[in-house]
């Protein structure tokens, strides 16, 4: 358990702006920052930041918190590792006590596979650098490639040892404590079945740690130095808990910071090609790992920018797969540029050759539209060959068809029109035709996807948090209490630790904070919240208040409890302050804030909430008294009392107005 000092000095120094920024692109609109939202698919920025307010807010998904959920959220990492990712960013000493044996036995799973892997890197580098084998056979092999001590670090490759037995490396994890059954979900081990020993998967391979976009190793890379045929070249992880290669991309860690600053993404296909490139100076630069790129790839990028130049092998088989590429770029709408490299290089060779001036040089100089190098390359291939070149007007309308934006697609057919010799009339007819006529599984696709994110937000979106205020539920019985609660909530939340001018009576006006107003008028008739969320920060105030302690909207923000944190986000990003009507200007004037309504606007809110309660209550008793034969006169005096209970409501509020 991390101590609550450490807790303080993480929210303190944790700033909403560059935790958010870490993973998405934010762009400055007035006071806060907008983006695509990084939680659910969209085109149009629905994501807010507010650095003023420490908050996030997707106004789509209805997903929002504080720094410490965000990276909850985006992670999926419980609160005390959130923190932790946190206290590490800022230099933060993370001071903990003990943990008991129940908290021990909650430690998930997937933190211990995460514990694993980075043990396993450290142990892959210290290999390489202190063993003969690893510097003879791993460093030799990456210095021989021409990387530096620089990049080798940057990139943390290692080398895991081939000793007689093959399993040095799992002998030396179980010595260090590691249980097996993390070993072999990790996928860094392998058992035996003949006899159940160990087997270490990436024996006697060069190693690259692939990192998580907060710089966790969750997987590997192996590459043999083994010359049988026999042998795979490249072994990856198997797909884990922690890894899936659909989901990943080689490098995001160390180039998203260069990717937003250029906003572009480079994008190739190899580790090495990575390498290379970020050490001649291309740093935004990613791959997709020699396997073929995937929608969450695609989108993992676009969380970045929505700029992608692709640079494959010039070889023949480099060209087709950037074309294969191109079309799951356009689908998920980004703009598309493409870099052939001279014949006989890939990205590997090309940046090694050059220098840093000469490979940026280049990139810009030669970079290409897509759909003019597609139509070019599939043109000289269909010269002279009438079938050929109707097979290629089919695959240039397949991919304009794939272009959601009208206008962009309108400019491709007429260009693409005019390259292939073709009438622009024939040429849009038949993009129309292709997209009346997407595939049904394609349909499909999109309809299970669609279910799947409003699943996944009704899952993970606490009941009644994002809609109470925006739903019409005035039929509904009890809404009306909601609404109330809810307005009650917001003042907690806002102003909780602010003081105001609170009547006691008619001649009595004292200074009292917020909480304490609201606290003392409901606890005293013992009522609670019926929303959840609400209740639990009703009653965190409560608490505080008994333990005479303050809670500040930063702690409520980074709560642990996502349903809180749901709320309070929910509440201040709906607060943004409007800007006055410009009648107000010019008469001088302005209308009163809320803060300086509180004296009238708070007790009111109490009183018609209490309000809503008794009645309630008479409810619940007349329906027992419908249901009883004979007539119950303590209920009968539970009803007179509660009468006069709202009757002296109704004067009191009636003071009010």
């Amino acid at each position: 358990m991390i101590d609550k000092a450490t807790i303080d000095k993480i929210f303190a120094a944790a700033d909403i702006v560059e935790v958010v920024g870490d993973f998405v692109t934010l762009r400055k609109k007035g006071v806060n920052y907008t983006a695509c939202c990084p939680f659910h698919d969209e085109k149009t920025p629905s994501f807010m930041v507010s650095p003023s307010k420490g908050v996030y807010k997707c106004f789509g998904c209805g997903k929002g918190g504080g720094a410490v959920n965000f990276v909850m959220e985006h992670e999926r990492l419980t609160y005390p590792e959130a923190l932790k990712w946190l206290a590490r960013k800022y230099g933060i000493e993370v001071e903990e006590v003990a943990l008991t044996d129940a908290q021990i036995e909650r430690n998930n799973d997937r933190e211990s596979m995460l514990v694993l892997n980075s043990w396993a890197a450290n142990y892959f580098k210290e290999q390489m650098n202190t063993t003969d084998d690893g510097r003879n056979i791993g460093l030799s092999y990456f210095v021989e490639r021409g990387f530096t001590p620089s990049t080798i670090e940057t990139f943390g490759l290692g080398y895991c040892p081939d000793s007689r037995s093959r399993d040095a490396m799992s002998r030396a994890a179980v010595k260090e404590g590691f249980e097996e059954k993390f070993l072999t979900s990790t996928g860094l081990t392998i058992i035996r079945e003949q006899d159940g020993s160990y087997y270490d998967r990436f024996c006697g391979r060069v190693m690259f740690p692939i990192y998580s976009l907060t710089g966790r190793v969750i997987g590997f890379g192996g590459r043999t130095m083994s010359t049988d045929k026999k042998t795979a070249k490249y072994l990856n992880s198997p797909q884990s808990e922690i890894y899936d290669k659909s989901q990943t991309l080689y490098g995001v860690y160390q180039a998203k910071k260069a990717i937003t600053a250029e906003n572009k993404c480079i994008l190739v296909e190899g580790y090495t090609d990575v390498m290379q490139m970020y050490q001649s100076g291309v740093c935004n630069v990613v791959a997709s790992s020699g396997t073929s790129l995937t929608e969450q790839q695609v989108r993992l990028i676009k969380r970045f920018t929505r700029n992608v130049t692709v640079i494959y092998d010039g070889d023949s088989a480099g060209i087709k797969a950037s074309l294969r590429g191109i079309d799951i770029l356009l689908k998920e709408g980004l703009n598309v540029r493409v870099v052939p490299l001279p014949e006989g290089d890939d990205p590997d060779s090309f940046a090694k050759s050059r220098s840093a001036t000469e490979l940026a040089s280049y990139i810009e100089r030669m970079e290409e539209d897509f759909l003019r190098f597609k139509t070019r390359i599939l043109l000289d291939d269909a010269e002279g060959d009438p079938a050929a070149r109707a097979e290629l007007i089919k695959d240039v309308v397949h991919s304009i068809s794939l272009i959601e934006d009208k206008i962009t697609r309108e400019v491709y057919i007429r260009e693409c029109a005019q390259m292939m010799d073709v009438s622009y009339d024939v040429l849009s007819r038949s993009v129309v035709e292709a997209i009346v006529a997407l595939p049904t599984a394609r349909i499909n696709a999109q309809r299970e996807h669609q279910i799947s994110q409003n699943q996944a937000i009704t899952t993970h979106q606490k009941p009644l948090v994002q809609p109470v205020v925006r739903v019409n539920s005035a039929k509904k019985r009890g809404s009306a209490m909601v609404e109330l609660e809810r307005e009650l909530v917001g003042y907690l939340v806002k102003f909780g630790d602010q003081s105001f001018d609170y009547e006691l009576s008619d001649d009595n006006v004292v200074q009292m904070p917020v909480a304490q107003s609201i606290v003392n008028e409901l606890v005293n008739d013992g009522i609670e919240f019926t929303v959840p969320q609400y209740n639990l920060i009703f009653q965190a105030f409560v608490m505080a208040i008994e333990r005479g302690e303050v809670i500040s909207t930063t702690d409520l923000l980074n709560s642990a409890d996502s349903g809180v944190t749901s709320v309070v986000a929910d509440i201040l990003a709906w607060d943004d302050n409007y800007a006055a009507s410009q009648i107000w200007t010019r008469f001088d004037m302005r209308p009163k804030s809320e803060r300086e309504l509180l004296f009238k606007s708070i007790p009111k809110a109490v009183l018609l909430y209490k309000s809503k309660v008794v009645e309630m209550r008479i409810k619940d008793i007349q329906v027992q008294m419908s249901q009883s034969e004979d007539l119950d006169e303590v209920l009968v005096e539970q009803i007179k009392g509660l009468n006069s209970i709202k009757m002296a409501i109704a004067d009191r509020y009636k003071r009010l107005l």
